[in-house]
Formats: structure tokens, sequence, C-alpha cells
């Protein structure tokens, strides 16, 4: 009875100090939405989680407005236009084939087809019937069905081998199509990783992306995870890899920020402690990083991806203050690593932001502080 008695002065106890605990200098908490502790995202003019767009990192209306009529449709022709238009060795143009390929992948998920039903992604192969020498079409059909190989099938099956050699030739295709484009050889690099090409297959891939585009960072980012540790390569490969790309990096090259996605590529199972994501070796990824988003140009668009994975690391480094600056960048957008690799991206970013919502105001910040 005496022990009923003591836990019930603990739970008391607890009741009273966890807000005053909750509301001194420094100390974050999760707590439910309409609690009077809440930190409110809404304040600082974030959107709602239910209007975070998924499907990008950042915002690209072109692409935006030629998805919905390309689908909306089911009329090629504005796909075709846009990539025409597009700059061939740029960070744009590769966002935009990852779209279509994504777009199309996604649409036959929805609707394999069946007996009297069309299938999802028609447009895609009415595009190739027609247009067989568009070699935008072509590099759009090589995402897709790399993209195909590892949504319906498991790396190391037979049915993951067939799709990832048909993805092989027809990205050879696409290089026929358009000697000078990186692109066809972008996509390769997902499959060189699931087909498991050797080094000297993997290098000799990857000269072909420097002689045309030496300072790519998309096809940086995917020639990465080859080099990772759960892949063809280890830990060291990996930050070999990224530091070297980040020390031949041009002024206003993203490339300075690769060290902290080999960082994320291998983190150790149990991350949240403060003292890991306040290291020297995530301190100076960090640092590497910010520098890069700050030197870049403002259109460049894979400032967004390394805004959202600065989001993650600061926001578990506890600096706030830096977290905010780069959400009020970013928000609105969650079509990004960390995020994406969550069932719910919304979600995901959602919380990390609340934490940098509260972290913020618990040392004395407001939307009156907060620089725009």
């Amino acid at each position: 009875m005496e022990i009923l008695w003591v836990l019930m002065a603990l739970a008391m106890l607890a009741v009273v100090l966890v807000p005053l605990l909750r509301r001194r200098r420094g100390a974050v908490g999760l707590v439910p939405p309409g609690h009077p502790d809440a930190a409110d995202p809404a304040n600082y003019g974030f959107a709602r989680e239910e209007e975070l767009d998924i499907r990008m990192p950042g915002p690209d209306q072109d692409l935006l407005d030629v998805l919905d009529l390309v689908q909306r449709t089911q009329d090629y022709r504005g796909a075709q236009q846009l990539l025409a238009g597009t700059e061939a060795r740029g960070e744009r143009r590769w966002q935009r084939v990852q779209a279509f390929a994504g777009a199309a992948s996604l649409e036959l998920a929805r609707r394999p087809g069946g007996v009297g039903e069309t299938p999802g992604g028609q447009w895609l192969r009415v595009w190739r019937a027609e247009a067989p020498k568009d070699a935008g079409g072509a590099a759009v059909q090589a995402e897709f069905l790399v993209q195909q190989a590892w949504r319906t099938a498991t790396p190391g099956t037979d049915e993951f081998r067939i799709i990832m050699e048909e993805a092989k030739a027809a990205c050879g295709e696409a290089a026929l199509l358009a000697p000078g484009d990186p692109i066809p050889y972008i996509v390769e690099l997902s499959v060189a990783r699931g087909l498991g090409y050797t080094r000297e297959e993997f290098e000799q891939l990857w000269l072909k992306i420097l002689d045309r585009a030496p300072d790519h960072m998309g096809a940086h980012l995917a020639a990465l995870h080859y080099w990772c540790e759960k892949w063809h390569g280890s830990r060291e490969l990996a930050y070999s890899f990224a530091e070297a790309a980040a020390a031949r990096a041009p002024q206003g090259s993203l490339l300075a920020a690769m060290p902290l996605f080999a960082v994320f590529e291998h983190l150790p199972e149990i991350t949240m402690v403060r003292s890991f994501h306040q290291s020297e070796v995530v301190t100076k990824a960090v640092h590497g990083a910010l520098h890069a988003v700050h030197s870049a140009r403002p259109d460049d668009p894979m400032q967004a991806h390394v805004r959202h994975l600065l989001v993650f690391f600061l926001v578990r480094g506890e600096r706030w203050s830096e977290a905010m600056n780069q959400l009020i960048v970013i928000d609105g957008h969650v079509g990004a690593l960390p995020w994406t690799l969550s069932p719910d991206p919304a979600a995901e970013f959602a919380v990390y932001r609340a934490l940098a919502v509260a972290g913020y105001e618990a040392n004395g910040g407001s939307p009156a502080t907060l620089p725009h």
C-alpha cells in the first residue's frame, strides 16, 4: 500500500514538473497538437502537413503543369517539348526525366491493365512508338525501366535482373540518340548498382559522365550509392569519393555538400544521440553543406536536396536557428532525402519541422526574429 502511495505522489509531481521543464530555456519535447506548450509551425507561414508536395524536392511549376496535362490527356507531346527545351547537361533535365518516368511507373502500378482495360502510363509507350528517335523519350523509357525494377522486383532475383538488363539496353539506345547527353549514363549508374558492375566497369561508365558533365550533382549522388557499404563499396570508399568531389568542386558548386550525403548513407542504427550529431565528422560535413548552399546559384535545382538533408542533421544536432533558416526556403516540398525513405514523407518532415520550431522558440526565437 505504501508503494502505491509513493507511485501516486511521483505521478502527481510529474504532472506539475513536466510542463515547467518543457518551458525552460533550451528544453524541447513533443506534445500533442493543441497542447498549450505546442509550437505552431503555422505561425511561421509554413504549409500544413496535408499541403506538403511529396513529388519534388522544390518548385518546378513548368514540370507540374506539363505533368498534369500529360496525365489528364494521355498526350506525351507536352513532356517531349519540355525536355527538348531543357538544357541537356543541367540538373533540371535529369530531375524532369526522373519525374516523367516516375509518373508513368506510378500510373502503371495503380492501373496495371487487364481485359478491356488500358494500363497506366500508356502515353510513354505511345511516345516511344511514335517518336522512336526522340532522345528525351528514350531517356525517360530507360529511367522508367530502372524505377520499375526497384519498385516491382527484389534485387538478386531473375525478374529484377531481366528488367535491369532491359534498362541497360534502353540506356545504350538513348546514348546513341544523343552522344553528348550525360542523362543515359546517369540512368545507367542505377543499373550498375543493381546488376553489380565490377569496379572497372563502373569506373569506365563514370568517366563517360565526367567527360560530359563533370560537376553534375545528381550524377555524383547516384554514383555515391554504388560506393556505399550496403552496395559494392565501403564507408571508406564512399567517404573518399564524396570528399574528392568536394575538393575539386568549382566555386558555387553544390558538390561541396557531398560528404554530408556520405555521412547520411552510413549513419549508425541509433543516431538520436546528441554527441554523434555534434561530432567532428558530422560537424565538418554540415559546415561544407552550409557553405555550398550559401555560395550556390539561387536557382540551382539541387539546392533543395542539400537543404532538406541539412534540416535533418541540424535538428538532430539541436542547431535550431540554422534549421529554421533552411525550412523557410524549402517548406512546401518534401520529395527529397531523408523524407522519401519514410512511408509517409510529409509526416516525417512535419515532425522535424515541429522540433525545429519548438527548439527555436525554447531558445528565445519567434516569428518576428526569423529572417525571411
